[in-house]
């Protein structure tokens, strides 16, 4: 069954928009909520965008006021950061488009191809991170304006961690990892601002190796977060689920009447959508009809009980002992018997 159901029943929210808008299973009825998910990935990026670029001014004219050359490197290396987002808001764009001959399952994969930019970037922050504090460990140099470097490492910090929290928490709402590792990114920005106003201080203190030192600190830090993001993205490129989806989506499978045994299951992530494929053991004893009945409820519990599902792909077997025989024609290919089942309902 490949033709997509969306519903949205969650909580008091979920039944007043049941009621404001008819449930309905007419795909033409129902907005894709890829296509809604990719919309809410965009309106925050554009968000985040303008913040951190309110930060960057903020920033400047601390810098035009104190006249620090290091301040401006800083503003600068947060406002090409904060272009990290653009390739992410292309793939969110890229990924709305129809699905065509050649990529059948659309164009999704595009956001897993951002993330993995966003990964090497988070990389290259802490590689720069950790040259510039080896090099001011060898090689000390004074740092002037203290007070306005705190100022202008607070309001990176502030303007980095808001950004970072929004965009991680939209990217776990709607199951895109390259947007949480972009709130990653920027919460290693907002990091590497905090460690400039510890470094400041523990100067004011009276220990000029306090800035080289906080900052091989927050290199260990940013590596932290990169190994984070790195692991979820090639997680998300090698089609791997939270186990507690599969056991999710198999319990909702078993729930359904006339379903013997859940004879394969398999899911993955395009994007920030899941879609599954199912062989589902049934009698052999059933109708065509009935078989395709049994398929059609599958699908259509599997897609209100498993969060992110856009499509599920059911097939149904006859159960072990009603069918002797029936794979026979492709057990040589090495499929197994659940496999081997009847062509998908649809």
């Amino acid at each position: 069954m490949g033709t997509p159901h969306h519903h949205h029943h969650n909580g008091v929210i979920g039944r007043l928009r049941s009621v404001l808008r008819p449930h309905s299973h007419d795909a033409a009825d129902s907005i894709d909520p890829a296509l809604e998910g990719s919309a809410e990935g965009i309106r925050t990026l554009k968000i985040s965008l303008i913040v951190l670029l309110l930060t960057a001014v903020t920033q400047l004219a601390v810098v035009l006021v104190s006249g620090s050359v290091a301040l401006l490197a800083d503003t600068v290396h947060n406002a090409a950061d904060a272009l990290t987002a653009v390739p992410l808001w292309v793939a969110f764009a890229i990924g709305r488009r129809a699905r065509t001959r050649r990529y059948t399952y659309g164009y999704g994969r595009a956001e897993d191809l951002a993330g993995l930019f966003i990964v090497a970037v988070i990389a290259l922050s802490a590689v720069v991170a950790g040259y510039e504090s080896v090099r001011r460990l060898v090689d000390q140099q004074p740092v002037s304006n203290v007070g306005v470097v705190v100022v202008a490492g607070l309001i990176g910090f502030a303007g980095n961690e808001i950004v970072a929290g929004f965009r991680i928490r939209v990217g776990r709402r709607i199951g895109s990892a390259a947007l949480v590792a972009d709130g990653l990114h920027a919460r290693t920005d907002g990091i590497t601002s905090l460690a400039v106003v510890a470094g400041a201080i523990g100067v004011l203190a009276g220990h000029p190796l306090a800035d080289p030192i906080v900052g091989l600190l927050i290199t260990v830090a940013i590596l932290g977060v990169l190994r984070g993001a790195a692991r979820d993205i090639y997680r998300r490129m090698m089609d791997a689920v939270d186990p507690h989806l599969v056991d999710a989506a198999e319990a909702s499978l078993r729930s359904v009447p006339g379903v013997r045994d859940v004879d394969d299951l398999r899911l993955r992530w395009i994007g920030h959508r899941i879609r599954a494929e199912t062989d589902l053991a049934v009698d052999g004893r059933l109708t065509l009809a009935d078989a395709h009945r049994i398929a059609h409820e599958a699908q259509h519990r599997l897609l209100h009980d498993l969060p992110g599902l856009s499509d599920a792909t059911v097939h149904v077997s006859p159960a072990a002992g009603d069918g002797l025989g029936a794979h026979e024609t492709v057990a040589h290919h090495g499929l197994p018997a659940a496999r081997a089942g009847t062509a998908p309902s649809r």
